[in-house]
């Protein structure tokens, strides 16, 4: 008698067009996830060519995470093509750096809103899709500055922060059901956002950190699905930072 053959999981990657989340996604399909990569606003056609030759087939959802009926309607348009959700991976978010003291309360509610309201909705709707099945991963974008602060990002390191707590709220809450929430807490990567320091403020950045270089997207993406396959580890922050929060 031969085995059932079991579906292709599902993956869901919010934030995905481009540096952590699309190494998340490339990595996800690596490891034979289908996955759906969810973008803030319509691709252009250059774009949809140009991610149509990595991810195959290309899924793509288009909303913003930090809209209740966005939100509700992503994952409802996943569960609906594939019927199931096996990991959602919350990485959508900005900043909007300046002094606190320099800082309006519209750039502060922003970046929590896209950042820690958008996780709070996307979490929500894909926890309410796999307590159903009893089963599922999420795991959330987090920052080392949530866990230690940084001059200039009061509003970034209070959504990463928050993120913290609600991963393991989450986790708690999911355990109920077998189903895992988890967090990443990558350090200096080099992305779009790095790439806009001056040559000398990212040496002195790299000089601080004990392993002396920034890290890959690709190295956040092998910590995401680490967490993805392990079924053990419920409610932890991983720190993935050169050392930098030692």
């Amino acid at each position: 008698m031969s085995e059932e053959k079991q579906p292709t999981p599902v993956a869901l990657v919010t934030g995905a067009r481009t540096g952590i989340g699309r190494a998340i996604a490339e990595r996800l399909q690596q490891d034979g996830y289908r996955v759906v990569l969810n973008v803030h606003r319509p691709l252009t056609d250059a774009e949809q060519t140009e991610l149509a030759a990595v991810f195959q087939p290309l899924t793509v959802v288009v909303g913003d995470v930090a809209d209740d009926t966005a939100a509700q309607a992503m994952i409802s348009q996943v569960q609906t093509q594939f019927g199931q959700l096996d990991l959602l991976v919350n990485n959508a978010g900005i900043n909007k750096d300046t002094l606190l003291t320099r800082m309006t309360a519209a750039d502060f509610d922003a970046v929590a809103r896209t950042n820690l309201t958008g996780t709070f909705l996307m979490t929500k709707y894909a926890l309410k899709l796999m307590q159903k099945r009893r089963s599922g991963s999420i795991v959330n974008i987090s920052s080392v500055v949530g866990l230690h602060g940084n001059i200039g990002q009061a509003n970034y390191a209070a959504s990463k922060a928050g993120i913290i707590g609600l991963t393991k709220t989450a986790a708690r809450e999911g355990a109920l059901r077998s189903i895992r929430v988890n967090a990443v807490a990558p350090g200096m990567i080099r992305t779009a956002m790095t790439a806009g320091m001056s040559d000398k403020r990212q040496a002195e950045a790299a000089a601080g950190i004990p392993l002396k270089r920034f890290g890959e997207p690709a190295e956040v993406a092998d910590v995401v699905a680490f967490l993805a396959r392990n079924t053990y580890i419920t409610g932890q922050v991983v720190s993935i930072d050169g050392g930098l929060t030692i």
